[in-house]
Formats: structure tokens, C-alpha cells, sequence
């Protein structure tokens, strides 16, 4: 994974854009967020049920189980409790609870069969919860994509002064992603949910230091590191400063 750029305290968002290095030129596209079929499904329905199966794929696909469980141990402090916002299903969430990191999972769906004793499970909708001041640790994985500009930028303030660690796992925006994509996922078993949520999030990925930016996270009280690995995978570790 190469990064990008490290933000410095120089850097004044309010005044430049956020650069957009990692996808050659012919490959870039302008974000847009439209609204995901799986979001608008019930919980139970065979098709979301499918598409969630066909997440588990992707998930492997990206090894985001895996990088998740090894930067965080590094970083997270002893008995700091850590926020999954977007927790669906608790894959990650349970897979870094086995590994002594202390998750708690907020997501509009219900609480998962399996999830860990012990640890709790916030049923509310990630743009309203009033609890982020618990957190000192939020993390996500393909979550921050699924909001547009003005919905992160009420997040970035509803996380609150409280955190001093935010990371993030999501889509690489390019259209080379998109057709690879394309002509993988089918091979995969992918249902027309998948299919259609695939197109729709790698177009509201991210480049460059763009998810800080949409954060509205500081320079001067951040350091932030955004980065790219292949294939398609934007990833992002901001600390607080101390």
C-alpha cells in the first residue's frame, strides 16, 4: 500500500482542492452518490440476503478483515472501546473482538445472531446517533461511501472532539474499477443487487484526501494518511494530534 500524501499543517482545505493522485486521468470520475438497492430491501429478503453474501466475497477480495487486524492493534490504546459505524452483518467487528480489540457495532439493522457477547450493538441510524462521545476509536468499512458531501461533513462533526482515531475502508473511484468489477462479480455469483451497489459505490469512492476533506478534519489537529492499494481500495488512518 503506497500512500498518497500525509497531510501537513500547511495544508488549508478551505482553500484547495484535495488532490487526486493513485488513478491515471483517463480512469477518473466525478463522485456522485445515488441510493443502494441493498439499503432499500428488508433484512430478510432472499435478495438482500444474497447481495450480503456476496459482500462477504468482496470483503475477502479487498482483505479488509485483514487490514483492519493489523493497523488497528498498533494504534489502539489499552481499554480504548472502538465504534464499527456500519456494522451490518459484525464480520469485522467479531473478527477484531477475537483478536482482544473491543468493537461495538452500530447499524440500523438488527443486532447479528452471533455477535460477541459482551459487546454492544447500537440499532440507530449513523447520522443521528448521540453516542460518538463514548468512542475515542470510530472505523468503517464500505460505510463513509454511501454519504454524500454535506451527510460526511455533519458526521465529521457529529464524531466530535472526543476521537483521536478515525479509519476507513472504502471504494477506489476510477471506471477501470467499475468494469473490472463488471466483469468479476458475475463470475462470483454476484446478484443484480451486488451488481448494481458495485457500479453505485466505486462511483462514490474516493481519491486523494478527499474523505478528510468531506470529514472537515483539521490539518492542523490531524495527521492523516490516505492511500491506495490495488484492486480499487481507498484507505484511510487519521490521528488526532496531541
Amino acid at each position: 500500500m503506497v500512500p498518497w500524501h500525509r497531510i501537513v499543517p500547511t495544508w488549508d482545505p478551505s482553500k484547495s482542492a484535495a488532490p487526486r493522485e493513485g488513478v491515471d486521468a483517463r480512469h477518473r470520475m466525478k463522485r456522485t452518490c445515488e441510493p443502494e438497492l441493498l439499503d432499500g430491501l428488508p433484512f430478510d429478503h432472499p435478495d438482500a440476503v444474497h447481495s450480503r453474501r456476496d459482500l462477504r466475497i468482496v470483503n475477502r477480495f479487498m482483505r479488509s478483515l485483514r487490514w483492519f487486524g493489523r493497523t488497528l492493534p498498533g494504534l489502539v490504546r489499552p481499554g480504548e472501546p472502538v465504534l464499527e459505524i456500519g456494522a451490518g452483518t459484525g464480520e469485522l467487528g467479531s473478527h477484531l473482538i477475537a483478536r482482544k480489540v473491543a468493537v461495538d457495532g452500530l447499524d440500523l439493522c438488527p443486532k447479528p445472531p452471533r455477535w460477541p457477547a459482551g459487546r454492544q450493538w447500537h440499532q440507530a441510524d449513523i447520522r443521528t446517533f448521540g453516542g460518538y462521545g463514548e468512542y475515542p476509536v470510530v472505523i468503517g468499512n464500505l460505510i463513509f461511501h454511501q454519504f454524500s458531501d454535506a451527510d460526511l461533513a455533519a458526521l465529521g462533526r457529529a464524531i466530535g472532539p472526543g476521537t483521536r482515531l478515525v479509519v476507513a475502508s472504502e471504494p477506489l473511484r476510477s471506471r477501470l474499477s467499475q468494469r473490472m468489477m463488471a466483469a468479476v462479480a458475475p463470475l462470483l455469483g454476484a446478484n443484480h443487487v451486488t451488481l448494481h451497489d458495485a457500479r453505485v459505490s466505486i462511483a462514490a469512492g474516493f481519491l486523494g484526501l478527499e474523505l478528510p476533506v468531506a470529514l472537515g478534519m483539521d490539518p492542523a489537529l490531524w495527521e492523516i494518511t490516505c492511500s491506495s492499494a490495488l484492486p480499487g481500495i481507498y484507505r484511510m488512518v487519521a490521528i488526532r494530534r496531541a
